[in-house]
């Protein structure tokens, strides 16, 4: 199956989780999975929010962030894949000059 992100509408997610700014995501969801294709401008954030139910895979394709997980803080940078496991909280903070442009994958657990 081929998931073609210019072919889903784009939704802005305004303060998403209680953030800063907003969250611009092209979202699949087929109930087993969301797949997201998201873009952080510079000084927005998602706000720290536990995944009781599921866990979240954050796969940074372009730009950097500061990952606030369980109170340890991380730096993503492209390339790199940041897992939030099931039961634990986190925030992602773009707090670069340019966008994060990130891949998402929410597993249903």
């Amino acid at each position: 199956m081929i998931i073609d992100f210019d072919q889903i509408d784009e939704t802005v997610l305004k303060s998403f989780q209680g953030g800063e700014k907003e969250v611009a995501a092209h979202m699949f969801n087929d109930g087993l999975n969301k797949i997201m294709f998201c873009r952080l401008v510079p000084g927005s954030s998602i706000g720290e929010h536990t995944h009781s139910a599921n866990s979240e895979i954050v796969y940074a394709l372009s730009g950097a962030a500061t990952i606030i997980i369980d109170g340890a803080t991380e730096k993503l940078v492209a390339g790199q894949c940041h897992y939030c496991p099931k039961g634990h909280t986190h925030t992602i903070i773009n707090d670069g000059d340019a966008d994060l442009v990130t891949l998402n994958v929410v597993p249903q657990q």
